[in-house]
């Protein structure tokens, strides 16, 4: 019996494409290994995003060779696709896939059988010559009840702080038509929410012939169709974050009311700088519109802290911005100078210490933003589906709502991957809110 392990590194697409390789490797008969078990094969989806991603990927090749002595090693994702003469240099890596190539490893390993190769193998190709998307099945989500269901691929932006697009490539968007069949079938499966998933998702569709779309167009479909109980939007660029798409999700029940919005900077120069094609005002009046429109729901921002050049003033205003506006939690990033990208070479870095300053000095903000945003719940029904099981000796689940708040309440295990009502009874120690199950209210 040929077990395999994935390690996954990084961003939502790519535990979506994770899940499709596990998928494809049991359909040739690998069974997963269980949690700290040793397996035959371990692939590693790696991460380049920054360079402590970059050391995190190193790092997780290491141990999966260390643990699981004897395996074949496939290193695969973004670190291999950008930096393949780094891995090299680590002695025992059998194959080394880049992005191209990575929905293929299934088929790579089963090809291969016990034949003796030269090792590492290194299957690359130039991923700014990909054009076409490279479809990956709707996947069933062994740990999660919420799939991530990758529509987008690549980004056309070239940030100067980003190394994305060169491992990426350019934007590449699934049919509209197999969007929506992707969704179904996860509905068959069983699942009630789908998150929406992208490199750059407000691209989606720019690239498709014969005749390009929008996300709206998407979003038109799936407002006529509704696939799905709920469907989630991952994170979305202010600029393509239009007024019609808060509109569609406003105008839908099956709409996640939640919005994750890449910020990075309120301040105008250090934007035109960072290669961000909008300004603070476009930003606060996007955040304006979705409070106007739906006014429980979440607004996730990311903020990226200490990019060169950025002085007090211009920390301020992404401060004093955030602070103003209502918005429901942060992601924060402390600057990294990444090999390769522009902003790696701006003469006027920000020292280390005073970026670590900043970025707790926002995080507090943030935090008490999310408490701020929690309380609006407190005693309020809302939907919940059941996600995971805390404390199962003594019955407590926790979910998630539409607006991305989680609730820890005392049920059974049947609830688990059900929609229910809860009523929002106060703030809960773990970062949550607890509520109790409405009788007889279910979705």
């Amino acid at each position: 019996m040929a077990l395999f392990s994935i390690t996954t590194l990084g961003c939502k697409v790519n535990q979506a494409e994770s899940e499709s390789i596990a998928q494809g490797l049991q359909k040739f008969g690998w069974l997963p290994a269980r949690d700290n078990g040793s397996a035959d094969l371990c692939v590693i989806n790696t991460c380049t995003v920054t360079r402590k991603a970059s050391m995190q990927s190193r790092q997780a090749v290491r141990r999966a060779m260390r643990n699981n002595p004897g395996a074949r090693i496939v290193v695969t994702g973004c670190y291999a696709q950008i930096a393949p003469d780094d891995i090299q240099t680590i002695r025992g890596i059998h194959y080394i896939v880049g992005n191209a190539d990575k929905h293929k490893i299934p088929e790579i390993i089963e090809s291969s059988g016990e034949k003796s190769f030269l090792y590492p193998v290194s299957i690359l190709r130039d991923i700014h010559r990909e054009r076409s998307f490279n479809h990956i099945p709707a996947t069933t989500f062994s740990h999660r009840t919420r799939p991530f269901l990758k529509i987008q691929d690549g980004c056309d932006a070239f940030c100067t702080y980003c190394i994305v697009p060169h491992a990426r490539g350019r934007s590449r968007s699934m049919a509209i038509e197999e969007v929506i069949s992707g969704i179904h079938s996860l509905k068959t499966a069983g699942y009630r929410e789908v998150v929406l998933s992208g490199v750059n998702l407000g691209s989606y569709g720019l690239d498709l012939s014969p005749r390009p779309v929008r996300l709206k167009d998407l979003l038109n479909r799936i407002r006529e169709s509704k696939p799905m109980d709920r469907v989630r939007l991952s994170s979305i660029s202010p600029l393509e974050l239009t007024a019609d798409i808060i509109e569609r999700v406003a105008d839908s029940d099956c709409f996640c009311h939640h919005f994750h919005i890449s910020l990075q900077s309120g301040d105008d120069r250090i934007l035109r700088r960072m290669r961000r094609p909008y300004t603070g005002s476009l930003f606060a009046e996007r955040v304006r519109k979705i409070h106007e429109w739906l006014p429980d729901a979440a607004i996730g921002v990311d903020t990226l802290i200490g990019f060169p050049g950025e002085t007090e003033e211009a920390f301020n205003k992404t401060y004093a911005m955030i602070e103003k506006l209502p918005v429901a939690y942060l992601h924060v990033f402390p600057f990294s100078a990444r090999e390769g990208t522009p902003a790696s070479r701006y003469p006027d870095p920000v020292p280390a210490k005073v970026i670590k300053t900043r970025c707790q000095k926002i995080r507090k903000l943030g935090n008490a933003k999310k408490k701020e945003f929690f309380r609006k719940f407190i005693g309020k029904k809302v939907a919940v589906l059941i996600e995971t099981g805390m404390d199962r000796s003594a019955g407590f689940y926790q979910g998630i709502t539409s607006s991305y708040v989680p609730v820890v309440l005392r049920g059974e295990s049947r609830l688990k991957n059900t929609l229910i009502t809860v009523r929002i009874e106060g703030l809960h120690e773990n970062n949550a809110l607890f509520g109790t199950l409405c009788s007889g209210d279910s979705f």
